[in-house]
């Protein structure tokens, strides 16, 4: 998989590049990524990316025509026939707070494609015109505004880099918060008693069976606690079987 990430500021999403799991994916060629400067397709100067927007407003906007050549610039790197159709084989994706919203369910989606195009919003945002010709998903990472587009488009990143065959054992990717439904059961490791806490002495047992049921417990009752809706969505798409089932009636009759 490779990630073109179109941004005012390259310097900030190529320190996680070049950093710890991600570092080692790219050498192994799991893993591409092409920085574009958008400054570099400015007209004057000064590199002006920016003006103010029509209709008055605070703030200043990204203009259109810099954006638009770097996006020519990674359709071109691409390959035309890469690029639509039926057999496209990218996504261009717009970081923006009134996108649909990011979850696990579109990072496994996304972890499928072989380009992944982001643009780094910054000010106001960009100009609609871009979005509306070149833009295949807008994503919001939360219910929040940010400053930097790079920011929330590393945050896209790093959910879909991760799932990508080779990066990380399938196993440490099976149990993990969201993976079917629910939130990750708490974990301990050495010493066995830390500041007077000890670990549950289940985990100590060597009894698998009975671990495995402590951990599904553990999940079910701190989704339970922290996001029941994500309880409902479970059981709405069958992913709780009658043994989960008898968990929660314990853990809500205790």
């Amino acid at each position: 998989m490779k990630f073109h990430v179109l941004t005012l500021f390259p310097e900030i999403p190529r320190a996680f590049f070049e950093s710890s799991i991600m570092a080692k994916a790219v050498q192994k060629g799991i893993i591409a990524y092409d920085l574009v400067n958008i400054r570099d397709y400015a007209f004057d100067k000064h590199k002006t990316c920016d003006d103010n927007p029509y209709g008055g407003g605070a703030g200043m906007l990204m203009m259109p025509e810099p954006l638009n050549l770097a996006l020519k610039s990674v359709r071109d790197k691409i390959g035309r026939k890469n690029w639509s159709g039926k057999n496209a084989k990218k996504k261009v994706i717009y970081v923006t707070p009134s996108g649909k919203p990011f979850t696990q369910k579109l990072a496994q989606e996304l972890s499928q494609e072989d380009n992944l195009v982001l643009i780094c919003g910054r000010y106001e945002g960009i100009d609609n015109r871009i979005i509306d010709t070149w833009v295949d998903e807008e994503i919001s990472i939360g219910d929040y505004v940010l400053s930097s587009g790079e920011i929330a488009a590393t945050v896209i990143i790093d959910a879909v880099y991760r799932l990508v065959d080779g990066v990380i054992s399938s196993e440490s990717l099976e149990e993990e918060s969201y993976s079917d439904g629910l939130l990750e059961y708490p974990q301990y490791t050495r010493p066995e008693v830390f500041e007077g806490k000890g670990v549950p002495d289940v985990l100590l047992s060597g009894h698998h069976e009975n671990i495995r049921k402590w951990r599904l417990k553990m999940r079910l009752a701190k989704t339970l606690r922290v996001r029941p809706d994500l309880v409902c969505e479970a059981r709405k798409n069958g992913l709780l079987n009658a043994e989960a089932e008898r968990m929660i009636e314990e853990i809500t009759t205790q």
